[in-house]
């Protein structure tokens, strides 16, 4: 029998949508290699230019990181599983198996006082042994900052506030977007074009009227990171940027306080409890970003709309428990969600003796460029800059339409995509398949690709004029400004 690799989701429209493959292999690497010699396209997305496996990817052999076994060298049998665990953003044993960590409020819950009131709303609480008048107390004396109040701050900062958290800080500065109301459930439609933060706190109140709701309406930023998070005990990543992420986590090392994690993408979720003094934080799970734009977001893949709430309301269970110094939390372990299967996966995670910020000798003691840490505008993996000879305006192209010029419109979306709203006469050839469908298009035609927004349609627009065409632009912009600037029947997603 073969070994069984699972494919993550961003991963899949690399191995045609395969989420699980069986490969042969004595090692971690063989199997890998035999990934990469069958399906080409993700060999760059596994490996780096040296023919070793990305710092952001992680493959564990069954439940086990394999970077704590014998990296890839690690043998591997029939019927083992290999995971392969991307960001989505010698060690120590795992922890947090043997009970609460070593977390403490900086305010003291004896001088907390439950009103009549309160002690009725919060009764089904007290009446349990492992919360009683006690635990009550210690929750509203508790403080904790969401950073982020979209898919999975909406559940988690409803949940806290129903429990009695009695402190709750938020931190965001966009704004509420029709498209947000799937799954954002802290929002309403009456809510659409107001600061996020406003539109949560109203919400919040309106659940529980006890809790104090501090608003921070600001991009956290290594400016004002230290300042805003030192005065709550727990932090809570509900973000959805790499630089965000790696930000949260290290002023959350350098401050001591437990950062509790999510992420989300499609059907497909992660929680656990990154904390220094107990266990490992983001590093050491993930030493460096992937570069920008390799791992798409949920504008860009999409997310089902119930599942924020499934991870959002762990990392409020998560939450609660340290607060009430309960259970085993999700320290030292990687909890992976499937929806589509309705499975949990445990995964153990170790502390990096290296880590460059919560190892016992760190080399990261400040906060740092973390834009410039994750590549964004910098070298390579900048987006891809087109000159204007490469790009053509919606306008443009409507321009030619009208007076007859001959062109190919290339749409390289999904099929899926495509069923949303697609510009009549374009040609559907996904980005995936276009290296392999070279033939079906003339260099001698001039040719117009576009995809949703321009992003992807750019990187065809790279692989056609590598294979020699020369007549190709760019849709400045993609169906959203065809939507906007010619045709606003064509809807926009």
């Amino acid at each position: 029998m073969p070994v069984k690799i699972v494919i993550p989701t961003p991963m899949q429209r690399y191995t045609m949508n395969k989420e699980e493959l069986e490969v042969g292999g004595a090692t971690v690497d063989h199997a890998l290699a035999h990934v990469a010699e069958n399906y080409p396209d993700i060999k760059k997305h596994l490996f780096n230019d040296n023919g070793t496996v990305r710092s952001f990817v992680n493959v564990y052999v069954n439940d086990e990181d394999s970077r704590y076994l014998q990296g890839g060298q690690t043998a591997i049998k029939d019927g083992d599983t290999l995971t392969i665990v991307p960001s989505i953003a010698g060690g120590l044993d795992a922890v947090g198996m043997g009970g609460a960590p070593s977390f403490h409020l900086a305010q003291d819950p004896d001088q907390e006082q439950l009103s009549n009131d309160e002690v009725l709303r919060y009764s089904r609480h007290l009446i349990m042994p492992e919360v009683t008048m006690e635990g009550q107390k210690r929750l509203k004396a508790a403080k904790v900052l969401c950073v982020g109040t979209g898919g999975l701050g909406a559940p988690l900062t409803m949940y806290l506030a129903a429990a009695g958290v009695g402190t709750i800080g938020l931190v965001d500065f966009d704004t509420v977007d029709v498209t947000n109301l799937q799954r954002q459930i802290v929002h309403r439609e009456s809510s659409i074009g107001k600061p996020k933060i406003d539109s949560a706190e109203q919400t919040l109140k309106e659940i529980n009227p006890y809790v104090n709701i501090v608003k921070h309406e600001v991009m956290l930023t290594s400016d004002n990171a230290l300042d805003i998070l030192k005065d709550y005990d727990i932090i809570a990543d509900g973000t959805d940027n790499f630089q965000t992420r790696y930000l949260v986590n290290d002023a959350c090392v350098l401050l001591g306080k437990p950062n509790v994690y999510g992420s989300i993408f499609r059907f497909e979720g992660q929680a656990t409890v990154f904390f220094a003094q107990d266990g490992p934080c983001y590093r050491c799970l993930y030493p460096e970003p992937p570069p920008p734009g390799m791992v798409p977001s949920c504008a860009e893949g999409g997310v089902l709309g119930v599942l924020p709430g499934i991870i959002g309301v762990i990392q409020a269970i998560e939450t609660v428990k340290l607060i009430l110094g309960e259970g085993q939390p999700l320290i030292g372990r990687l909890m992976l969600f499937n929806a589509l299967k309705m499975s949990f996966r445990e995964l153990k995670l170790r502390k990096n003796p290296e880590c460059p910020i919560c190892s016992a000798h760190p080399t990261l003691t400040h906060l740092i460029d973390y834009d410039e840490f994750c590549g964004i505008g910098r070298g390579d993996d900048a987006p891809v800059s087109l000159s204007d000879d490469e790009e053509i305006t919606a306008t443009q192209m409507k321009a030619k339409q009208d007076g007859g010029d001959k062109f190919t419109l290339l749409d390289v979306r999904e099929p899926y995509e495509y069923a949303i709203g697609h510009i009549p006469g374009s040609k559907l050839m996904p980005l995936g398949t276009v290296k392999a469908r070279l033939h079906e298009l003339d260099t001698a035609q001039d040719i117009v690709v576009h995809c949703k927004s321009g992003k992807r349609s750019a990187e065809a627009l790279g692989i056609l004029q590598s294979a020699g065409f020369k007549k190709v632009k760019n849709l400045t912009g993609g169906i959203l400004a065809w939507s906007d600037d010619v045709d606003p029947t064509v809807p926009k997603y």
